[in-house]
């Protein structure tokens, strides 16, 4: 690819509009993944299914949040997006062609990762500018000089002084780490990134730094962005579109904002309910599910969710719950509901 292809020139039409949706750029079809893990020290090795049967397409130029506790399988979907991890079962398509398929490098040109912890996904003995430049080395972009601009262009972009180019991420903050990660992730230019946890790590107060830049830069560049986030507010603030995961399924999906006003599963409305506001006097907020997690390695007949579910049925222990379309919403649940809004 010759430089003047990889110029970061601004968009100027696009500025202060989110980009809109436009045709399939992934779709995952009917994917489950099963990890074979031990019971026990001289246990048998027993099927841990980590995602089960999650289907979904995602639009270029949208960004959709993926939610729910730890252990639902949101990293390991992301992850099997990015290529690291190959489906048990089921196809996952990028841009038409099975993303197991294709060249290592063809994959990373089109989708590139930030991870949860800048502290440990940057090498400590490389440089910015090394840590940055290295997408650029091993497509074999440029040559030195050229590749060196290209970095200098992006760390602009992402907001750091070019003056940190030397430097180790050892010396810089953890704000500044994020940002090396994010300018990593775009000096190739992908179409998709994939944000795990991208602000978890930060201080409160450079997490909304962080997020700004992520939707400047989804302007800029017209990105289509992953987002996986236990953290509710995070994922209002940046996602178009948002998935809840329970414990490998997709139990509800639909447009953000009607999501957050009108959840439908109970599962979300008990995520809603329990996401901390700053009113005072309300205490810490309680999910009323209790404190027992669902068992992925033994998970219950049925509605997965019927143990904790508030409102559960003869037939939710019984039967899987029908995928349900309620006008732009979509939810796997035998009696779902609209309550009033929870936030």
């Amino acid at each position: 690819m010759h430089l003047v292809h990889m110029k970061y020139e601004d968009k100027k039409a696009g500025r202060g509009k989110a980009p809109g949706p436009s045709g399939p750029i992934m779709e995952i079809r009917d994917v489950y993944k099963v990890f074979r893990v031990r019971g026990g020290l001289f246990g048998r090795r027993l099927a841990l299914q980590a995602v089960r049967g999650v289907g979904l397409t995602l639009f270029e130029g949208e960004a959709l949040g993926i939610v729910g506790e730890s252990g639902c399988g949101k990293t390991t979907l992301a992850q099997m997006m990015l290529g690291l991890l190959h489906p048990t079962s089921g196809e996952i398509l990028l841009r038409g062609k099975p993303i197991g398929m294709m060249p290592r490098r063809e994959v990373t040109k089109i989708i590139q990762p930030v991870f949860q912890d800048p502290y440990s996904s940057l090498n400590p003995r490389k440089t910015a500018m090394q840590i940055i430049s290295l997408p650029l080395k091993t497509h074999r972009i440029g040559n030195r000089a050229e590749r060196e601009q290209l970095v200098l262009e992006i760390m602009d972009k992402v907001g750091l002084s070019r003056s940190l180019s030397r430097s180790l991420p050892g010396q810089l903050s953890g704000g500044q780490r994020q940002r090396v990660a994010i300018a990593r992730a775009l000096v190739m230019r992908p179409s998709v990134v994939v944000c795990d946890e991208p602000t978890s790590a930060l201080d409160v107060s450079v997490q909304a730094q962080i997020l700004n830049l992520l939707m400047d830069l989804r302007n800029e560049f017209n990105l289509t962005y992953i987002l996986v986030s236990h953290n509710l507010a995070v994922v209002r603030h940046v996602a178009s579109r948002v998935m809840v995961m329970y414990l490998g399924r997709i139990v509800e999906e639909g447009p953000t904002e009607q999501i957050f006003r009108e959840p439908l599963h109970p599962y979300t409305q008990a995520l809603l309910s329990s996401a901390l506001t700053p009113e005072p006097g309300l205490g810490i907020p309680d999910t009323h599910l209790g404190a027992t997690f669902p068992d992925p390695l033994n998970p219950p007949t049925g509605c997965a969710f019927h143990p904790r579910c508030p409102r559960k049925g003869k037939v939710c222990s019984q039967d899987p719950p029908p995928l349900r379309i309620l006008g732009n919403q979509k939810v796997e649940c035998h009696y779902p509901d609209s309550p009033h809004p929870m936030v």
